[in-house]
This record gives C-alpha cells, sequence and structure tokens, in this order.
C-alpha cells in the first residue's frame, strides 16, 4: 500500500465579470433602497455575468489565474473538479467544458453539486485524491452564474447574489502542510428552505412552471441564517479538533461570503478577531460555491496568507450542505 502523501493548495486564482450592479441601480430595478440593502447583507456592489459568458468561460478564466500561479501548466493537471449550482448545463458537466476548453487532454472531469459549499467540498475531495496517490495535481473551481437562476423582481434574492469564479490547484507538498483535516456534512430534510423547485426531473421546467417563477431560487431567509451561523460553528471547532489545533491558532478565517450578518455572527460565536478574517461580500454579493475561492485567492495574493499560518475555511449551502477545511499554509 502506497504511503499517504500531504496535499495542499499550490497556487489560487479568481475572476469576476466586468459588469458590476450597485445597489443604485438595483433601486431602479425593484423596491429597495441602498441603505435597506447595506444593513441587512452589508452588500454595495455584485459582478454581473455578460449575455455571451457561460459558467464554464468564467471556470477557465479563474483556472488560468491559479495555474499561473502554481508554476503548472494544463498539462500538469490530472483531474478537474468544478463546484456550481449554475452549471452551463445538465449534462454534459461544466467541468467537461472546462477540460475541452483548456485542453486538458489526459484529465478526468466531474461537477459537485453542493451548493455554496461546493468549493469546501471540492477542496477535500482533491486534497483527499493527492493524499491518496490517486492523482498528482488536481485543479478546483468552485464558479456560478446565478444572476440568471434570480427573479428579478424578487428583492428578497436578486439583491443577494453575484456571479464569479474561484479556483485552487491542488498538488503534493512536504509533510506537515496542506489539508489537516476537513468535514463535510448535510442535511437533506431541510433542503426545500434553499432550492430552485423546478431544475430536475422531481418537477420539470414547463410552461407553468417558468409562469409561477418556480425555475428560480427560492430562499426562507431567516430559516437559512440560522442554520448557516449554526452549522459553520459546529463544523468548524469539530475540524479544528481533528487538526489538533484550537480557534486561537487560526491566522485566516474565511467563512462563504453569503451575508455580511450570518459572517459576524458566526466570527462573534467563535471569537474570531476582524484581523484574522477575510471579508468582501461587499463588493462581490453572495456567489455562492465561487465565494470562498474568490476571497481566498484575494487575501493570498494580498499577503495576508504566509507561509505555515493555519487556514480555515468553511461554507454552508443549498442541500443542505455545510463542511470546512482546516491548513496550513505551504
Amino acid at each position: 500500500m502506497a504511503e499517504l502523501r500531504f496535499a495542499s493548495i499550490l497556487g489560487t486564482g479568481h475572476y469576476a465579470p466586468e459588469k458590476i450592479l450597485s445597489n443604485a441601480d438595483l433601486e431602479k430595478m425593484v423596491d429597495t433602497s441602498d441603505e435597506w440593502i447595506r444593513t441587512r447583507t452589508g452588500i454595495a456592489t455584485r459582478h454581473i455575468a455578460s449575455a455571451s459568458e457561460t459558467t464554464s468561460d468564467l471556470c477557465v478564466k479563474a483556472a488560468e489565474k491559479a495555474l499561473e500561479a502554481a508554476g503548472k501548466t494544463i498539462d500538469d493537471i490530472d483531474f478537474i473538479l468544478v463546484a456550481t449550482a449554475s452549471p452551463d448545463y445538465v449534462v454534459p458537466s461544466t467541468a467537461c467544458m472546462v477540460q475541452d476548453k483548456m485542453g486538458a487532454k489526459h484529465a478526468g472531469a466531474m461537477d459537485i453539486s453542493a451548493g455554496c459549499s461546493g468549493y469546501i467540498y471540492a477542496v477535500a475531495c482533491a486534497s483527499n485524491m493527492v493524499k491518496a496517490g490517486m492523482y498528482d495535481n488536481v485543479l478546483v473551481i468552485g464558479a456560478e452564474i446565478l444572476s440568471r437562476l434570480v427573479d428579478w423582481q424578487d428583492r428578497s434574492t436578486c439583491i443577494l447574489f453575484g456571479d464569479g469564479a474561484g479556483a485552487a490547484v491542488i498538488g503534493q507538498v512536504d509533510e506537515g502542510y496542506g489539508l489537516l483535516a476537513s468535514e463535510l456534512g448535510s442535511d437533506g430534510s431541510l433542503g426545500k428552505i434553499l432550492n430552485i423547485p423546478a431544475s430536475g426531473v422531481a418537477e420539470p421546467v414547463t410552461h407553468r412552471a417558468i409562469d409561477s417563477k418556480r425555475i428560480y431560487i427560492h430562499m426562507e431567509g431567516s430559516e437559512v441564517f440560522k442554520a448557516a451561523v449554526r452549522h459553520m460553528g459546529q463544523t468548524t471547532l469539530s475540524t479544528l479538533e481533528k487538526a489538533g489545533i484550537t480557534k486561537e491558532d487560526i491566522n485566516m478565517f474565511i467563512a462563504h461570503q453569503a451575508n455580511d450578518r450570518i459572517i459576524q455572527s458566526l466570527a462573534k460565536k467563535l471569537s474570531i478577531p476582524s484581523d484574522r478574517m477575510y471579508v468582501n461580500v461587499d463588493r462581490y454579493g453572495n456567489t455562492s460555491a465561487a465565494s470562498v475561492g474568490i476571497a481566498l485567492d484575494e487575501a493570498v495574493r494580498a499577503g495576508l496568507v504566509k507561509h505555515g499560518d493555519y487556514v480555515v475555511l468553511t461554507g454552508f449551502g443549498a442541500g443542505l450542505t455545510w463542511g470546512c477545511d482546516v491548513l496550513r499554509w505551504m
């Protein structure tokens, strides 16, 4: 049996579409205000994909930056994992679209459907693929174009979401570094509080579904808020224990950028000081599976993550799903 290896993120990248939609723009579209949005969510702007852009296009642009940062080429990639709730198609996978567009001739590819927790899930899966010796280099991407899945007349949801992609290359590292522990959880019994009702074989897209707007994101905000804080808090503490460190050891804490009130409530619950957190929800909104990857890349490029640092990534999303990855940065 092959000896277990150590695996970590070798390089990160992100991409956000050029178009920026401000709260002032939304005031002209729906019954809302800049003050109302900022007070309840902390969001000021969000990026919106152009009509010609697909989720796989966003993936490619983020992935190219991650490859460059890692000092790798697409020929080095053995497998591609794309976490998304807004795929190019139901079939084939968005990961296969990325594989084709990037010319990753020898790479396997698949999508992960874990909502906003997708990047956390993908990093855990990719790292364990490398640890086990199954692959040497895995490309992980969280990407979304949720602007096409929201009802722009529903102020409870359309103000929240933005488009973007965050990517990472995961490969072998020295002993003692990389993914120290991870935990992935779910509760399908609460799936209906955050979903797209008419989106599959259980409830196909029909004229009736379109007319009743069941093809758009449905969210029971207060219930999602409570579940997010509870589960991200619990899974973070549990994963830290598995990793053999405490919350006081954390150098950089990045939670899913859903809503600033959720992030701050979680930070208070875990006693994480603001200088050890990275928050960018004000500029991007909720980019679902892309949010942690985008925030991590910005933090790394800003020099806020250094060799030997303990980095905690945690997320929560539709499913319901949640998860946490604890890494020692290489």
